[in-house]
């Protein structure tokens, strides 16, 4: 393994900190403050203008769709590659929209890819690779225990040429968003079927369909997350023609382990220059501030903490490139035990990591002026996203039983 980085990627990494530096971390204050006068206004969901102009610069920079490997829609990057350009990315809450690289959409569009008809790709994918919409994507469900996505309840029921859905959804990202328009759903077409991975089925439903009700959007410790956000969404009787399925019925679980799997390592890319953000705050903090007589950086309790901080996220970034370089020459299926081992150990550190650096900065940490409080939130509901903690620790133990039994 060598995880030298290639001069083209050196190059990318050089472009995407100085876009950084000249547009995305001055635009924070920005963003937050148009987000405030909408909510102030009544509708926060909706685009900001901001945002807008940052991904037109970040399309004309050529820093646009770095995701998607094995495809010559991306830009020819392989996960391997992405690694450190998502990391840069990760450092701000609105690093990933500017260069069309955010969650859900960047797993939706390589879902499309991977397992889209051409007219399914025509129609939805090419207008999100151009960022003119966004996608959300249907599976937990309130009313069953999710993370065994064999309970998933929705149905999916043909009738004619045409299937009818019915089920209530929740944590939906996006489908508050006006620009959210295609939804990729989970749910079951065969639940007789004599294998519980062959009963569920993914479909394309777009989200002006008639039946569909957005019920609410669902913040996530206090933060709404909009533009973007999350929602309960309540389909009745809803009709989408049976062209709008993916891949076939009862490949459902075929098609969410082909997707989560980068969604899963992209989130964790992103957790890295989340953390490398917090670690900076916790050293300027550190070095800025007197308590008893002495900095804070000259007490040893702080020094102990950057020091920890330092070795868990070199330690998760490598884990992070390794996963990546597995899924890169060996594929998605053989990388999955890599891919939980990483999806459990970078929240977890990004949560501790965030946590040392709002203790350093005191009351100051848990407020929104330097945004610790919101780091953190995001990072502690990535224990959860794409499948909690223990559903990837059970399944690292039975990859690593299976050698003995």
């Amino acid at each position: 393994m060598n995880f030298e980085h290639s001069d083209k990627v050196k190059n990318l990494q050089k472009r995407l900190i100085e876009f950084m530096d000249a547009h995305v971390y001055p635009a924070e204050a920005q963003f937050e403050a148009e987000m405030a006068a909408a909510r102030k206004a009544g509708n926060p969901w909706q685009p900001t203008p901001v945002m807008e102009s940052l991904k037109q610069k970040g399309k004309a920079a050529g820093l646009w769709n770095l995701f998607l490997p094995e495809s010559q829609l991306g830009a020819g990057l392989t996960n391997l590659e992405y690694a450190p350009l998502c990391e840069i990315m990760g450092r701000s809450m609105i690093g990933a929209e500017p260069f069309n690289c955010s969650a859900p959409d960047t797993g939706n569009m390589e879902t499309l890819v991977r397992y889209g008809s051409e007219a399914q790709q025509k129609q939805w994918l090419l207008p999100l690779l151009d960022g003119s919409i966004r996608s959300g994507f249907a599976m937990t469900e309130p009313a069953v225990a999710s993370s065994d996505a064999t309970n998933i309840a929705a149905r999916i029921e043909r009738d004619g040429d045409h299937y009818v859905i019915n089920a209530r959804k929740w944590w939906t990202s996006g489908a508050n968003d006006p620009r959210c328009k295609i939804l990729i759903f989970m749910g079951k077409t065969s639940p007789d079927h004599t294998d519980p991975h062959r009963r569920q089925s993914m479909i394309l439903v777009p989200l002006d369909t008639p039946g569909i009700t957005v019920l609410r959007h669902l913040p996530v410790f206090g933060y709404d997350d909009a533009p973007h956000g999350h929602a309960e969404v309540l389909f009745e009787n809803v009709r989408v023609p049976v062209s709008n399925t993916l891949l076939g019925e009862g490949r459902g679980f075929e098609i969410a382990q082909g997707r989560l799997g980068p969604g899963r390592i992209h989130h964790c890319m992103r957790l890295i220059g989340r953390a490398e953000r917090a670690l900076e705050a916790m050293c300027l903090r550190a070095s800025s501030r007197v308590a008893f007589g002495r900095k804070l950086s000259e007490q040893g309790v702080t020094r102990e903490r950057i020091a920890e901080a330092r070795i868990m996220i070199d330690q998760a970034r490598f884990l992070v490139l390794h996963a990546a370089w597995k899924m890169d020459t060996l594929g998605n299926k053989e990388a999955r035990k890599e891919i939980a081992m990483i999806k459990v150990a970078a929240p977890a550190m990004a949560c501790q990591v965030i946590d040392w650096a709002i203790q350093v900065h005191g009351g100051a940490g848990v407020s929104d002026d330097f945004g610790l409080a919101h780091a953190y939130a995001n990072a502690r509901t990535l224990r959860l996203a794409d499948g909690p903690d223990e559903v990837h620790r059970n399944a690292i133990a039975k990859m690593e039983l299976a050698a003995y039994l």
